[in-house]
């Protein structure tokens, strides 16, 4: 038996005394952006720090916790001088942290002021290969959306900086959530690009279908009274917030007629059923014809 059990010890021990190692490695929060609905954005920087969109980290603040790690995804793009997570504020470590940042008091928080923080990754998730294809489908349920802020925002430096060496021309974003009103910051990066692309023209390389699966009826109410706005009611965005599920089946054969001979990458980050779905559906739509339209299914659980 022990033959059997060293090797796996070793190499935990092995995994231990990396991440003690990044531990100590120096970590600057530069900025710490308080968002509604009790949501912190920490942006920070480290020495040596490489990210790809979609990558996530694992999080120690020893104020809070001295054992405790968290992982969260990164939500800055790999272009920008920082790297950033999005907290929401849901339990004891999350609202310990929101203390200890200063999030709790009206006053303006001193730099040396606030806590130290270890960081250890970043790690790598299916959502770093969004740029291997011409066009994509992502999906997000719920705070599953948070990697593919990281992947809008890479998405559009590359766009203004060399459009041409894109190979990414087309992307159908969906999102899921109960509340939008608990991603308000993600709500506000969407309005931030539905403006930059009109402005450059492009307003059709970016279509997304935000779809609220819950609401009560003096929500549906305010939403028939407010449909005919210019905006949506909820989001601010021009695209009007659906209500309800997707049928997906309907999507899929939508995207299949528009890009036929297509591989078409499909990128979830969300439930273990919603996966089942949309695995059962890139392989139903994807033709037996190599030359045909191909759905590749990439995702990510929570």
């Amino acid at each position: 038996t022990w033959k059997w059990v060293v090797g796996p010890m070793f190499l935990y021990l092995c995994e231990r005394l990396v991440r003690f190692w990044r531990s100590q490695q120096k970590v600057v929060i530069t900025k710490v952006v308080i968002h509604p609905f009790k949501t912190i954005e920490l942006q920070m920087m480290k020495k040596g720090f490489k990210m790809e969109v979609g990558q996530y980290v694992f999080v120690k603040c020893p104020a809070v916790s001295k054992l405790e790690w968290h992982p969260f995804t990164l939500t800055s793009a790999p272009e920008e001088d920082y790297f950033s997570i999005h907290v929401r504020i849901v339990g004891d470590w999350t609202e310990g942290l929101f203390n200890a940042c200063g999030c709790d008091k009206q006053e303006f928080q001193e730099a040396w002021k606030l806590p130290k923080i270890a960081v250890d990754g970043p790690f790598g998730t299916a959502s770093e290969d969004v740029f291997s294809y011409e066009t994509v489908m992502l999906v997000g349920a719920g705070i599953g959306v948070t990697p593919f802020a990281s992947v809008l925002k890479s998405v559009w430096y590359k766009y203004c900086h060399d459009a041409t060496n894109l190979k990414l021309k087309k992307i159908y974003f969906y999102w899921l959530c109960r509340d939008t009103h608990a991603f308000e910051w993600f709500a506000d990066l969407l309005q931030s690009l539905e403006a930059q692309m009109q402005e450059r023209n492009n307003a059709e390389f970016l279509s997304y279908n935000i779809y609220l699966t819950g609401w009560d009826e003096s929500q549906a109410t305010h939403f028939v009274v407010h449909h005919e706005e210019e905006k949506d009611v909820i989001t601010g965005l021009k695209q009007k917030t659906l209500y309800g599920r997707p049928n997906w089946e309907n999507e899929f054969k939508t995207i299949a007629g528009q890009h036929p001979g297509s591989r078409i990458g499909v990128f979830l980050c969300g439930p273990e059923g919603l996966a089942d779905t949309l695995n059962k559906q890139s392989i139903s739509n994807s033709e037996a014809d190599p030359r045909g339209v191909h759905f590749i299914f990439n995702k990510e659980n929570f």
